[in-house]
C-alpha cells in the first residue's frame, strides 16, 4: 500500500524529474513509511512470528508459537555468505523485551535475552529423519574423493538396513487400502459393543432398582468371580418367615389338644427308657391311632406303662406254661434256673413269684429285667416315694424261698 501511494498519476506542477528524480524524494518520504523510521540506524521494523513456544522472562507467562510482533530487525553478522539477523520485540503481556537471533549453522533460532525456550526439541538422527549435511561435510565431499566414496558406502548400508522396514510398512499399507471393507468391519464391531453396553446398562439398572442403591457399578472381573465362589454366607430366617412358620404350626394343630400338666408330663428321657423297656421285653406293640376326641383317658406315666407291659408279658406266658412244665421241673431240680442269663461268678437266687406265673419259668428272667427298667426309670421321678413303695416283682432272699 505504501508504494502505491507514491506511484500515482498526480504530479504537482513544480515536480521536476531532472531535479527530484522520484516523487518520494519530492515528498521527502519512504515507501515503507513508519517502518523505516529507524532505517538510518540500520533497524527495520518487520512483523516477526515466534518459531517455537517460549516463557517470558519478565512476567513468566507462556507465549505460544506463531504469535506475531512488531520486531526491530538488525543485521549482526555473517555465517559465511549467510547474514545473521537479530529480532528485538516487546512482550504483549508486560514491558519486557526479548531478543531472538538466527542460527544458519543449525538452521534454527536462538534466544539471546529476555526469554527462555520451552524445550520440545527432538533429534532428527534419533528419530530416523533426514539430517541436513554439515558445511564441513559438504566441503570435504567436494574436495576429497575418498571421503565422498566412504560417504556413499555408508548411505548404501543405511538403505539396505531400511529395506525390511519399508517392506513391512508397504504390507501394512496394503491391508488398509480398502476403505469400504474397513468401514464395514468398524461399524460391525461398534454395533456389537453398543448392544453389549445396552444389556449391561439394563442389568445394572435392574440391580440398582432392586437393591435401592444409587452408586455406579463397575464391570465384573475374573478375580471377583473367584473370590465370590470362595465365600459362603448362611442366611438367617427373617422375622416374616418365622411368623409364617408359627402361624402354620398353630393352624395345623388340633383344637382339642391340651397341654399336659407338670405331674403327668413325660420327659424325653422317660420316653427313651420306655422304648428301651419294650426292646428288652421283645415286644412289638401295635400303635394305637390317636383320637382327637379321646379326652377321658388320662395321660399315663412311665411307671404305669411298664406295669402294663409286664402284665401283658405275664398273660402271654401263662398259655405256654403248661407245655414247659416238664422242662421247668428238670431245671428246678438241677438248680439251673436262669443260669443262661446270669454271668459267671454271681450267686443265684431262687425266684419267688406271686400270681398265676409259676416258679422256675423263663418269665422270671424277663420280669427281672422289667423290674430293673422300672427301678431305673423311676429313680429320678419318684425319689420321694421309692423307699416306701414296693416294685412290681420282688426278689426275696434264699432263706425265704426255702
Amino acid at each position: 500500500m505504501s508504494d502505491r501511494k507514491a506511484v500515482n498519476r498526480y504530479y504537482p506542477p513544480d515536480f521536476d524529474p531532472q531535479k527530484h528524480k522520484s516523487i518520494n524524494k519530492y515528498r521527502n518520504s519512504h515507501p515503507l513509511r513508519d517502518r523505516a523510521r529507524k532505517l538510518s540506524q540500520g533497524i527495520l521494523i518487520i512483523r516477526f512470528e515466534l518459531p517455537y513456544n517460549i516463557w517470558c522472562g519478565g512476567c513468566g507467562n507462556h507465549v505460544g508459537m506463531g504469535v506475531r510482533y512488531n520486531a526491530e530487525k538488525t543485521k549482526v553478522g555473517m555465517y559465511y555468505t549467510t547474514p545473521i539477523y537479530k529480532f528485538r520485540m516487546k512482550c504483549h503481556l508486560c514491558d519486557n523485551r526479548f531478543e531472538i537471533q538466527t542460527d544458519p549453522k543449525n538452521c534454527d533460532y536462538v534466544i539471546v535475552s529476555g526469554a527462555r525456550r520451552k524445550e520440545e526439541r527432538w533429534d532428527a538422527a534419533e528419530n530416523e529423519q533426514v539430517v541436513c549435511e554439515d558445511h564441513e561435510d559438504k566441503k570435504k565431499m567436494a574436495s576429497d574423493p575418498m571421503f565422498r566414496l566412504e560417504h556413499g558406502v555408508k548411505d548404501q548400508d543405511k538403505r539396505k538396513a531400511a529395506v525390511p522396514r519399508l517392506a513391512e510398512i508397504e504390507q501394512w499399507k496394503s491391508q488398509w487400502q480398502d476403505d469400504f471393507s474397513l468401514n464395514q468391519r468398524a461399524r460391525r464391531k461398534f454395533r456389537g459393543e453398543k448392544t453389549m453396553l445396552k444389556e449391561e446398562a439394563a442389568e445394572d439398572a435392574a440391580l440398582l432398582e432392586k437393591s435401592s442403591l444409587a452408586i455406579p457399578l463397575v464391570r465384573e472381573h475374573e478375580d471377583d468371580k473367584k473370590l465370590a465362589s470362595l465365600l459362603k454366607y448362611h442366611s438367617l430366617d427373617s422375622y416374616e418367615k418365622k411368623q409364617k412358620q408359627k402361624r402354620e404350626a398353630i393352624a395345623s394343630r388340633s383344637i382339642f389338644s391340651t397341654q399336659p400338666s407338670t405331674s403327668t408330663a413325660v420327659s424325653p428321657g422317660k420316653d427313651n427308657k420306655l422304648l428301651d423297656a419294650k426292646k428288652k421285653l421283645g415286644l412289638s406293640l401295635p400303635k394305637k391311632a390317636p383320637s382327637a376326641f379321646d379326652l377321658e383317658q388320662p395321660a399315663l406315666g412311665v411307671r404305669s406303662e411298664i406295669k402294663q407291659l409286664v402284665k401283658r408279658v405275664s398273660d402271654n406266658n401263662d398259655t405256654s406254661a403248661k407245655e414247659k412244665d416238664s422242662v421247668n421241673q428238670t431245671n428246678k431240680q438241677n438248680g439251673s434256673h436262669c443260669s443262661s442269663s446270669l454271668p459267671s461268678g454271681i450267686e443265684k437266687k431262687a425266684p419267688h413269684r406271686t400270681g398265676n406265673i409259676e416258679e422256675g419259668t423263663d418269665n422270671d428272667c424277663q420280669t427281672g429285667s422289667a423290674k430293673e427298667l422300672l427301678d431305673g426309670s423311676t429313680d429320678r421321678s419318684d425319689n420321694a416315694t421309692r423307699s416306701t413303695s414296693l416294685g412290681l416283682v420282688e426278689y426275696d432272699s434264699d432263706e425265704d424261698s426255702v
